[in-house]
């Protein structure tokens, strides 16, 4: 997307590999990768800068997915996991929060459980997504996405790409925005609300290197995706100049490489929130006046696979607008994945 400075993927890709990323972080990618995580997801184990053993946290502690979890036990060999950090409740972060709890016997920590779920509530809204759903896929992309799995010890003919929510987490320890998260010797985690792309987003600071760890608030590779009616786009761009405001020194987000200069990177991530809306305003403006016109013409450039998730972050801006007053349904309804819009 042009105007954002994505950063180039992590290379070289090491998968189910504890490496050393900064002084106090280590990184583990899991073999994940498809068009939501990007290269896969990173969990992080946070701790002291001079040993590899003693006290750590662990950051998004991602799928279930075997190699992942053979990979994380190897290497929280004679360590002690003092908490379990979930910045929100996609399964592709909080997969394995309950296996490292009954391992470890670390407490799990977050915001708060997730919020408000469903989407799809008639059959007008599905039709939406049934127009905007991507074209089958290829033999050759069914033939890598299966060997993905099997490398990762999955069954790949059980193996299906999708977004899962655990609505069933609870945390045992919930933070408060700037509330301690966890330390150890060296090193200091808080906690940073930061809701939007889920209710219960939130980002971890750790002190001692003004870096922020933004799960899925701030990407290097893409934007996020805001899906009400968890999702909120307002709350988003309140938390995202939050973040602009931090002046931290880098960003790891928990798919892809670091941003390692926020600063211009998150002025841009901004800008592109505010031209989406303008987008959304002179497409309906050219009487394009339903989502799934709007998500064709806005994200032309983007893949077909990511079409449904964009038809989501339209709907939040569309939300906005209706509650703003800057736009209204025609029905006069609450904003709809299947409803027309006039200005």
């Amino acid at each position: 997307m042009a105007g954002i400075p994505f950063v180039a993927p992590i290379d070289p890709l090491n998968y189910a590999t504890a490496e050393r990323v900064a002084t106090r972080v280590e990184r583990v990618i899991a073999r994940n990768p498809n068009h939501y995580t990007f290269t896969g997801t990173g969990t992080y184990l946070i701790g002291s800068p001079n040993s590899s053993h003693g006290e750590c946290a662990v950051i998004d502690p991602g799928p279930d997915v075997p190699e992942h979890r053979q990979a994380l036990e190897a290497a929280l060999v004679d360590r002690r996991v003092t908490a379990i950090v979930v910045t929100h409740c996609h399964s592709d972060h909080v997969g394995l929060a309950a296996w490292l709890k009954e391992l470890t016997g670390a407490p799990t920590v977050a915001w708060k459980p997730h919020g408000a779920v469903g989407l799809l509530d008639n059959a007008d809204d599905l039709e939406v997504m049934k127009q905007l759903a991507p074209p089958p896929k290829s033999a050759e992309e069914i033939a890598a996405e299966k060997e993905i799995a099997r490398q990762a010890g999955l069954d790949p003919d059980d193996f299906e790409i999708r977004e899962t929510v655990d609505t069933e987490f609870v945390p045992d320890i919930r933070v408060e925005d700037g509330g301690l998260v966890a330390e150890g010797d060296g090193w200091t985690l808080r906690g940073v609300h930061t809701p939007g792309h889920t209710s219960n987003h939130m980002c971890v600071a750790l002190d001692e290197e003004r870096a922020l760890f933004t799960g899925d608030h701030v990407m290097g590779w893409s934007t996020t995706v805001v899906s009400p009616p968890d999702g909120d786009m307002r709350s988003y761009l309140s938390s995202l100049d939050k973040v602009r405001r931090r002046g931290d020194a880098v960003l790891w987000p928990t798919h892809g490489a670091p941003v390692t200069d926020p600063g211009p990177f998150l002025d841009a991530y901004y800008e592109h929130r505010l031209s989406r809306e303008r987008q959304v305003l002179e497409a309906i403006a050219d009487g394009l006046t339903t989502v799934a016109p709007m998500v064709r013409r806005m994200y032309a450039a983007v893949s077909p696979h990511l079409h449904v998730a964009a038809a989501r972050s339209v709907l939040s801006h569309l939300t906005q607008l209706v509650d703003e007053g800057r736009l209204r349904t025609a029905d006069g309804a609450p904003a709809r994945l299947s409803s027309t819009y006039v200005i």
